[in-house]
């Protein structure tokens, strides 16, 4: 599974691996693809330095990259207190109001919240890029769009390649413009922030717009076919998150979590703003249910909702509260029936590669 992106990076397969975990990260990169780490849950600079020592020194030397979410726009002066004051008291009151209707505990006294969605914030994401090039990271990637042109600018000065995710061509464009390396196509059937557009659609559209920048495909990949129709569409390679989560190496702190993703079907996922703000597809739960009920107050826009929630889905995980229980994850969650280690996802993508690969050299006549 190579290309001409692949070799460039120095990987066996051309399979980029996004995931919050650094030893999936690590493994990921160990099996021969390009392991991501995503910085976003790292507030303080030190968690992300302790976990990028451990991730360096467990790829065995192969190549590994990291993801920031960072506007393109800067907000100078506003702080997270700042913004804190500009949620409505009724939303708070339904918060509230829901976690009482299912029991959920309180949190110990003294105990703050172990989820923050803080890495969108200017200073927070521009601290973890002050870390992370002093690692021999290989790929910046955005998730946001495109990153500041002063981001992008000292990405390349570190011999760095920039990623920036889109869901439109239109939006591939203008990462193009803006001096961007690499385009990740991501598809509406892919975990988290996500558009309104398929894959089998957007990735051509994107290769079409970008060319001869690589584009990636993103949204419902998880089999070896998958990923050869993703090449055959032009794709320079694929894009794999939410395949990752029931991989051994794993760190979902929740096997509840574990149980309902295994037992997910493709139609048990759900693009709401429930979580963050913006359009996010994730497990179907009755908290996502609640916020897209018309009859309450409906979610925040970004960065409003994140902060409102923080704490509540700290409690909901925390005493796993099933009923309200769900994270970020895709269509392709239908297809994730056991847990399995990450090489065993790679020998299967290779083997499915192979498969359909045979297969249209048949229909070729070759």
């Amino acid at each position: 599974m190579q290309t001409e992106l692949s070799k460039k990076l120095g990987i066996e397969h051309a399979v980029f691996g996004f995931t919050p975990f650094p030893a999936v990260a690590a493994a990921i990169s160990r099996a021969g693809g390009f392991g991501v780490l995503g910085a976003v849950r790292y507030a303080a600079p030190d968690e992300l330095k302790r976990d990028l020592d451990w991730l360096d020194g467990h790829v065995d030397g192969r190549p590994y990259g990291l993801d920031v979410v960072m506007p393109a726009k800067k907000v100078d002066g506003v702080t997270e207190a700042d913004i804190e004051a500009m949620i409505p008291p009724e939303h708070r009151k339904f918060v509230q109001e829901t976690l009482a209707k299912y029991g959920v505990p309180e949190l110990a006294e003294g105990e703050a919240s172990g989820w923050r969605i803080t890495g969108w914030m200017e200073q927070v994401a521009r601290s973890q890029l002050d870390v992370a090039f002093d690692y021999p990271i290989k790929l910046l990637a955005n998730a946001l769009g495109s990153p500041p042109a002063d981001v992008i600018d000292r990405a390349h000065q570190h011999d760095i390649l920039v990623a920036a995710l889109a869901g439109s061509a239109r939006h591939a464009r203008k990462h193009a413009d803006a001096g961007i390396d690499v385009v990740v196509a991501q598809g509406y059937e892919a975990g988290g922030h996500t558009g309104e557009i398929a894959s089998m659609v957007l990735t051509p559209e994107a290769v079409e717009a970008v060319d001869p920048l690589p584009v990636l495909a993103a949204g419902g990949i998880g089999s070896g076919q998958q990923v050869a129709a993703a090449l055959a569409l032009g794709a320079q390679g694929v894009w794999l998150g939410s395949v990752w989560l029931t991989t051994t190496e794993a760190d979902m702190h929740s096997p509840a979590v574990t149980r309902k993703l295994l037992a997910a079907g493709s139609g048990d996922t759900v693009r709401s703003r429930a979580l963050t703000g913006k359009p996010a597809r994730q497990l179907r739960t009755e908290w996502t249910d609640a916020w897209d009920d018309p009859a309450g107050p409906g979610p925040l826009p970004m960065p409003l909702q994140g902060l409102l929630v923080a704490e509540a889905v700290s409690r909901i995980q925390k005493y796993e509260v099933e009923p309200l229980l769900g994270t970020p994850v895709g269509q392709i969650v239908g297809r994730m029936n056991e847990e399995r280690s990450v090489q065993a996802v790679f020998d299967d993508l290779t083997r499915g590669f192979e498969k359909a690969i045979d297969r249209i050299n048949k229909i070729a006549g070759r």
